[in-house]
């Protein structure tokens, strides 16, 4: 089908004139009971056909992203001002076209397996192919119960809500494969949470994000079908997931499960360095919350890290840092190891020898990448291999040391001319750098650095600062600015959300706004206070 160009194509601006296309995900196995109530040990299935449950107070759209409406919905942003809209969001109105499903799916979390896990409070409305020829699968997070509910409880809360919708933009912005986030409404329903499961519940107001991704498919739906032995489930999900998502692999292929596991490792290795790049930790790194597609998914309590430290970790129920900064991507090989075991029933014995060392190269070359990736950090291209891992490795620990910031030391390295570097009036201008310079070995750092340049073929200082600027943010969502924006919308102000969606959209470029609102100062004291957990 041509694509129509945009003066061609009308984008809808009422709910009315939009609808889901026909769902491909209705060919998977499906739950037979129709009732929603929650079991424990549904089989068979892939998915359940269940309803979400309307929201009973009045709706407040909090935010939305213009982008995502329009290039990705292809709906006006005028629609947000109709009750329709607002009603869709909520979950309140399920459109003809809609036919909504909650995905069985299993996982380990912390390193053990879970037994069936699922979309406790996650509802998938349908699919939709867009004026590009993309197809997006819809989904609200917060929208009820569903047959795999936890405590049946099924709801998610501001708090929460805010954090996911934020951070799913600040990452596509940094360009970080990632689900996006389209509106965000909350209401007064309420919830009851202990946030940090410390016996202390207190009521919270209900919301639901609008979360959209190629593909909702996780790790955890192939390992629940293969600890199960619902092997022919598998081989389809498997089939399914190859044809609509891997179409550079030939379905009738004997080796197709393995291309499929190596371009799954590969993928998900390029996505932690990613992370790793900008300094995101996830959280919360359990094989449900990995995408068979290597997008970033499930916003929870997440962090970027701001003190450099190598163990840093956000999530205050990860007593023992298994999610740590420093281990993500032994993580991610772990738990590619388990997802590989699902393979296994399809692969004869050279086959499973190849899946083995797919994952034996894990790890050397998720260091390379890792350097590489830290190397353009620094305004360089060519990889010198054991010269620049000392480079990197005394910048490191100079700012482990003297607790620098882990943003804002790369992104002022790219700021101040090398000419500048060891000029101390200079630096007090560079709130990070001047933290580093204080380390005895800096001199050390800066001449290894400066010779460094040197070598760089054709390299400009003019050059470097321009591409570090462009590889190192100035704004990412710390959690004090998305604390800040939480406490006004608690009180329906929502214009912080607002502004900080607006900068986070263009973290590269400078906003005088958001610099005499602090987004790049050193970060406030009461900040070190905040705790996140896995509550929402």
């Amino acid at each position: 089908m041509m694509e129509k160009s945009a003066d061609q194509f009308c984008l809808k601006k009422d709910l009315r004139d939009w609808q889901f296309c026909q769902s491909k995900l209705m060919n998977l196995p499906l739950d037979i009971t129709k009732e929603n109530y929650v079991r424990r040990n549904i089989k068979d299935s892939i998915f359940s056909v269940v309803l979400p449950t309307p929201l009973k107070t009045k709706l407040k759209l909090v935010h939305f992203s213009e982008d995502a409406l329009i290039n990705i919905l292809d709906m006006d942003p005028l629609i947000t001002k109709t009750s329709e809209f607002l009603e869709f969001i909520a979950g309140n109105k399920v459109i003809p076209s809609s036919v909504p499903l909650s995905h069985r799916y299993g996982g380990y979390q912390f390193g053990f397996w879970a037994m069936q896990l699922g979309d406790g409070r996650a509802h998938l409305l349908g699919e939709y192919i867009n004026r590009a020829g993309e197809r997006w699968e819809l989904q609200l997070k917060g929208s009820g119960k569903t047959p795999y509910s936890r405590d049946a409880d099924g709801r998610a809360v501001l708090r929460s809500s805010v954090r996911e919708f934020l951070c799913s933009e600040a990452m596509y912005y940094l360009g970080i494969p990632t689900s996006r986030a389209a509106a965000l409404v909350v209401s007064d329903d309420p919830v009851l949470r202990d946030q940090f499961y410390n016996g202390f519940s207190k009521t919270e107001r209900a919301a639901v994000v609008l979360r959209l991704a190629p593909s909702w498919f996780r790790f955890g739906s192939l390992e629940i079908l293969a600890h199960n032995r619902e092997l022919t489930s598998l081989k389809k999900l498997l089939d399914f997931i190859i044809i609509e998502h891997y179409s550079q692999i030939n379905p009738q292929d004997d080796s197709r499960y393995v291309q499929l596991f190596c371009q799954v490792a590969q993928k998900t290795m390029d996505l932690v360095v990613c992370w790793q790049s900008v300094g995101f930790v996830h959280g919360v790194l359990n094989t449900d919350n990995m995408s068979m597609l290597a997008i970033t998914i499930d916003y929870g309590p997440f962090g970027f890290m701001e003190t450099y430290d190598p163990h840093f970790v956000p999530n205050s129920s990860d007593k023992e840092a298994r999610y740590c900064f420093d281990r993500q991507l032994q993580i991610a090989e772990w738990n590619l190891q388990k997802l590989s075991e699902a393979f296994i029933p399809f692969l004869d014995e050279t086959q499973v020898i190849q899946v083995r060392t797919e994952l034996q190269n894990f790890g050397p070359s998720a260091k390379v990448k890792q350097r590489s990736a830290f190397i353009k950090k620094l305004g360089l291209n060519e990889d010198k291999d054991d010269a620049d891992s000392q480079l990197l490795t005394l910048l490191l620990q100079l700012m482990e040391e003297t607790g620098t910031d882990f943003t804002m030391t790369f992104r002022q390295l790219g700021e101040i001319a090398l000419a500048d570097i060891r000029n101390p009036q200079i630096l007090n201008e560079y709130w990070s750098l001047k933290r580093l310079s204080s380390h005895p070995q800096y001199p050390s750092f800066t001449e290894a650095y400066l010779k460094r340049i040197e070598e760089e073929r054709g390299l400009t200082d003019a050059g470097r600062r321009q591409l570090m600027c462009q590889m190192n943010p100035r704004y990412v969502l710390r959690n004090w600015m998305a604390q800040s924006a939480i406490e006004k919308a608690e009180k329906d102000d929502f214009s912080e959300v607002q502004f900080l969606l607006k900068v986070l959209q263009n973290p590269y470029t400078i906003c005088e706004e958001a610099e005499e609102k602090g987004y790049a100062d050193p970060p406030p004291e009461w900040s070190h206070t905040i705790r996140v957990s896995c509550s929402s």
